[in-house]
């Protein structure tokens, strides 16, 4: 859930009753204001060919604008959280022991105002004529506008709303007099993250307490506890040590080079994760241990500080803290929910629970190498938290002689960049295909001109590295002066000098010979890498073809474009974890939730059908996965000409039978088909070419035809983008599902299929699908549809 903390934005004088759309910097996020008697929120859209950000205001009065193509809903963690059945059953069996007579239930951060119908039904008060009466009512406090509509739907088909008063405002901004009339006997909330505290916890119970809830309240849930485990993972080391990681590559680039092991690294915080996914490759090397805890029912303090002596279970490297939570829902302490792997074996551990992506574990690094312990050795854990976050600081308990970290020293300056890119960037088979496409690239041309046009810093110093006569210009949209910054530290280290080195500080829409020096570009080049698009869809990273056709006027006539091409690819995928997840919701703990399917782009039976969102995942964290067909291209796009529409399709079918195969030309499919041929769409040309005999490859309409290759329940698609690096087509970088460090964009299906190798499960038919995308280059969108047949 949102947290119901935030900033606020002013809005200017010259906005109305309407929806406007004004320009407020990246880094704010969504925020609620507020003018006399109307209420707007400022709902924020991001351009992803264009890195911009923008702000849409809904007004209370306003219906959500149509203006972006999914719902604002439909891509946050709401479906998934009301999926978990779990936590929905511990929730109503705690507010039915907790609220056992007529009272003022608050709840904050409502939602769809699940908590607050449990709450309402408990005090006997869900249809009551007595409005306002205090000794029977909820509260409802919900900041996020469009939330509070879908709420106000979800209140009223379920008839639970003349007793449930609802309020758009941040719980700080209630007021005991004005919006409610009482101080709350009992408190009900989630918000919460995967570390606990990230959507405000602290802050909100603390105003809460303070002004909101008499002495001595009541609380669900109860309390929480942190807890957390020393392990080794090879697989963790490798998304935060970037110095020892390149040193094993040995081709000559230095981004962290010996004495700055921290100018280029992650932020040093916990981080959310599926470590289920992992399991195999993590060696637990002590005891699960206790680290903070949180009682609800008191005013909490904004710091905290614990140290831990840890005695190890296992020789060997400390690369991170795994930790999780657990919730006590109830005063008595019968009814939890915990966030622990499924290695933990406790009776508070709901290790049944549905694999769920609304919670994870959170994983914090140990710098460098990471700490040797052996067994039955003591370390000493310190652990602080502020209002926000919680971190940690591992030390042996008797120091030895010789630091077994790497150098830990800090510098003024320090690029702070994601754990995945972190990985990449020290990943040697990566490293060696981009140092051979560039250096290939740079044999051609004898003094050349160079533009980067993303963030990447590997290709800006591979290039000023590699070449003595290059002139490198480097756009970093992203990262701007701290890349430029980050640049003149490293340049000795890498062996060329910032004189042929320049950060481009402007951003242009239209680019002249003046920007160059009057000299035409010979090399652009991207990974393509845009900072802060992290967890973007693959496509979104078509950013770099937009930029290369602003770029077009200053392009030599035989530039070289680094990627040449990017290849949409697609699997049929069997994602049973992530679809039910997913799927459309019915009644929840007796509560009808079917309205909300649409809007939060649910997968399953649903009154309306609609198309559900493609969204970013990494499929390797998502639960039980497998691979149903042969990867098969989608679409292509063609960076040596300007950006312009795409159109790809492909077919995967299930051949129950071998035949013969005859390839057409489109004339011969023409003069086959009959007249009306350029009309019809590639369905209804296979329908009318239906035939045992025959099977065809429609040659620029179908583009691929492949195979199911198992058998299983298909609940969607796996989408990436392959990133052609040259034109020989021999250097392709790969972002598919077995490349952990890149999300892919997923499509679910609707209804789950049964596919398999020798027929269409439920008609024993054969089984085929047609696959259509289309990209648009006015919105940098990818649309994706399938049919069955």
């Amino acid at each position: 859930m949102f947290s119901p903390i935030s900033k606020t934005l002013k809005p200017s004088l010259s906005l109305r009753a309407k929806t406007h759309l004004i320009w407020i910097p990246h880094s704010l996020k969504l925020t609620t204001t507020r003018t006399m008697s109307t209420q707007r929120v400022f709902q924020l859209k991001f351009e992803p060919l264009t890195g911009k950000s923008e702000w849409i205001v809904i007004d209370e009065n306003e219906d959500v604008p149509e203006t972006s193509q999914e719902p604002l809903l439909a891509t946050t963690s709401y479906l998934d959280m009301l999926n978990d059945s779990c936590r929905n059953r511990a929730y109503r069996l705690a507010i039915e022991k907790t609220v056992t007579k007529p009272c003022h239930v608050l709840d904050i951060g409502a939602g769809t105002g699940l908590l607050s119908m449990m709450a309402a039904r408990a005090i006997g008060s869900g249809d009551s004529t007595a409005k306002h009466n205090t000794k029977g009512m909820v509260t409802a406090c919900e900041s996020y506008l469009p939330m509070v509509k879908l709420l106000r739907k979800v209140m009223h088909i379920n008839g639970m709303g003349r007793n449930i008063n609802v309020i758009n405002k941040r719980s700080d901004e209630l007021k005991v007099g004005v919006d409610i009339v009482s101080r709350a006997d009992v408190l009900v909330s989630e918000i919460l993250d995967s570390e606990l505290l990230g959507e405000g916890l602290i802050p909100t119970l603390k105003h809460a307490h303070d002004m909101l809830l008499v002495d001595n309240p009541l609380v669900v849930p109860f309390r929480a506890t942190t807890y957390g485990q020393l392990v080794e993972s090879t697989s963790l080391w490798k998304l935060h040590d970037l110095h020892t990681n390149e040193a094993k590559a040995s081709d000559g680039i230095h981004l962290v080079p010996t004495g700055l092991h921290t100018i280029l690294r992650v932020k040093s915080q916990q981080y959310a994760m599926h470590c289920d996914a992992i399991t195999k490759e993590i060696k637990l090397l002590s005891e699960p241990f206790k680290i903070f805890e949180f009682d609800f029912w008191k005013r909490p303090d904004s710091h905290g500080e614990t140290e831990l002596q840890i005695k190890a279970t296992n020789d060997g490297r400390v690369n991170a803290v795994v930790s999780w939570w657990v919730l006590q829902l109830d005063q008595e302490g019968t009814i939890f929910y915990s966030t622990a792997p499924r290695w933990i074996s406790s009776p508070i551990n709901t290790s049944t629970r549905d694999w769920c992506d609304h919670w994870k574990q959170c994983v914090w690094f140990i710098q460098g190498k990471g700490m040797p312990i052996c067994k039955g050795e003591e370390v000493l854990l310190n652990a602080y938290h502020t209002e926000t976050s919680i971190s940690y600081n591992l030390n042996p308990k008797i120091p030895r002689t010789k630091v077994t970290q790497d150098n830990l020293n800090t510098e003024d300056f320090q690029l702070i960049l994601p754990p995945e890119r972190i990985a990449i960037y020290g990943d040697g088979e990566w490293r060696l295909c981009m140092l051979t496409a560039i250096r290939n690239a740079l044999s051609q041309r004898a003094e050349p001109l160079c533009i980067v046009a993303d963030d990447s810093v590997f290709s800006t110093i591979c290039i000023a590295h590699l070449s003595k006569t290059a002139h490198v210009l480097s756009l970093f949209p992203g990262l701007g002066d701290r890349g430029a910054q980050y640049l003149e530290t490293v340049a000795d280290a890498n062996g060329f000098s910032m004189d042929r080195v320049e950060v481009l500080r402007k951003r242009k829409t239209c680019w002249t010979m003046d920007d160059t020096h009057q000299k035409k570009v010979d090399l652009l080049i991207g990974e393509p890498y845009y900072y802060g698009n992290d967890g973007m869809l693959p496509w979104q990273n078509l950013r770099f073809w937009k930029k290369r056709t602003m770029l077009d006027p200053i392009l030599s006539e035989d530039v070289l474009i680094m990627p040449c091409k990017g290849i949409l690819k697609a699997c049929a995928m069997s994602l049973p974890d992530l679809w039910n997840s997913r799927r459309s919701l019915s009644k929840i703990e007796g509560f009808d939730h079917a309205v909300v399917n649409t809007t939060l782009g649910a997968c399953g039976d649903l009154s309306t059908p609609k198309e559900g969102p493609c969204l970013p995942f990494f499929i390797w964290q998502c639960g039980e996965i497998k691979e149903l067909s042969e990867v098969f291209t989608v679409m292509e796009f063609d960076y040596s000409k300007p950006i312009s529409q795409c159109h790809g399709k492909a077919l995967v079918s299930s051949p129950s039978k071998q035949r013969p195969k005859s390839i057409i030309g489109l004339g011969d499919l023409a003069t086959f088909v009959g007249p009306g041929f350029t009309n019809c769409t590639a369905a209804a040309v296979l329908q009318r070419l239906s035939s045992d005999m025959i099977e065809i490859n429609l040659i620029k309409c179908l583009e691929e035809q492949v195979e199911f290759t198992k058998p299983g329940i298909c609940h969607g698609f796996a989408l990436w983008i392959d990133w052609v690096m040259d034109v020989e087509n021999s250097i392709v970088l790969s972002t598919g599902p077995d490349k952990r460090y890149w999300k892919q964009g997923v499509k679910l299906l609707a209804s789950p299929v049964t596919v398999g190798t020798k027929g269409f499960g439920r008609t024993g038919e054969c089984c085929s699908t047609l696959i259509e995308a289309s990209f648009d280059p006015s919105s940098g969108e990818v649309n994706i549809q399938h049919t069955f047949s």
